[in-house]
């Protein structure tokens, strides 16, 4: 686990080459198909080497709950310890690991006439003025939202509207799923947070050099997706959907993608921390990266 363009992936196809291991993806945005390199998401060379399990599974124009990954994610665990093997879960989605980790509360269902209510609310005030009106009834979520994170903000309201108790208060009392397993936890912790900010900048020049605007141009040309679908709304999408829509020029768009995935990494580094001292923290640039984690794995006891 770790933040954005800390080189999770490599270090993963690494392992997996030296250990019994099969991935499973933890990301929220590679589970769609087509969306390819605006999620990092690995090459085909790459996937030969070591497939991942849980990318490219649904439309764009699809949904994906925390509960819904939980659900596919131990029936692929299960899966792979019956074939002889070891699931090594990889990614940055940090509310799937815990919901996976630490369960998922009974929550009631969507309700259409609330929501309908919360988002005129949004449109009137703002998602900022409902987050800080989380931030008075549930301000555990309310930390963990981003202020701009509208279909959080949302879900956590309604439920508190709806039964009376917070999110966090219901999410607190589930039971854990993985009870009967040894679970270690691996963080990719930048040692220079700069540095990881040059590397994200670089990344996304590279996203646009291998044809992330075609790629986004696809989507949008479709004709029956829409900036308010939780696929569009991840990173980098949003920004060149929103370029394509006219709302931003194409510098402005290059600026707020990288800013935007900055303010992911730190929201993930906050959420790694809060893992300590379970997580063994690993510096992402060391050079003896791979080394670290391997000895690490080969101590390990039963």
């Amino acid at each position: 686990m770790g933040p954005t363009a800390s080189g999770k992936t490599p270090l993963a196809v690494e392992l997996v080459q030296r250990f019994p291991f099969e991935i499973i993806s933890v990301d929220s945005a590679m589970v769609y198909k087509g969306m390819d390199i605006g999620t990092a998401k690995p090459d085909p060379d790459t996937l030969k080497i070591a497939p991942h399990r849980l990318i490219d599974i649904l439309d764009p124009k699809e949904a994906y709950s925390a509960g819904q990954f939980r659900a596919d994610a131990l029936q692929e665990i299960s899966s792979i310890f019956s074939q002889g093997k070891i699931p090594l879960l990889v990614g940055g989605t940090m509310l799937y690991f815990r919901v996976l980790t630490q369960g998922l509360a009974a929550l009631p269902k969507a309700n259409p006439d609330l929501r309908a209510e919360l988002q005129a609310k949004a449109e009137r005030f703002g998602w900022e003025a409902l987050h800080a009106e989380l931030m008075r009834i549930d301000p555990a979520a309310a930390n963990r939202i981003h202020p701009h994170d509208a279909q959080r903000i949302q879900r956590a309201l309604e439920v508190y509207r709806l039964t009376g108790r917070s999110i966090t208060d219901q999410q607190a009392t589930d039971t854990h799923p993985l009870a009967d397993y040894a679970i270690r936890y691996i963080g990719l912790v930048p040692g220079d947070r700069a540095r990881l900010h040059v590397r994200i900048a670089e990344r996304f020049q590279g996203m646009l050099e291998q044809g992330l605007l075609d790629e986004v141009r696809y989507l949008y040309e479709r004709g029956d997706l829409t900036a308010d679908l939780p696929s569009i709304r991840s990173v980098n999408y949003r920004q060149v959907w929103e370029y394509f829509s006219g709302q931003t020029t194409y510098s402005q768009m290059c600026e707020r993608a990288v800013a935007a995935t900055r303010q992911l990494a730190k929201r993930q580094l906050t959420w790694l921390r809060s893992w300590q001292p379970a997580v063994m923290a690993v510096d992402s640039e060391s050079p003896d990266l791979i080394e670290k984690v391997t000895v690490f794995l080969k101590n390990l006891g039963p």
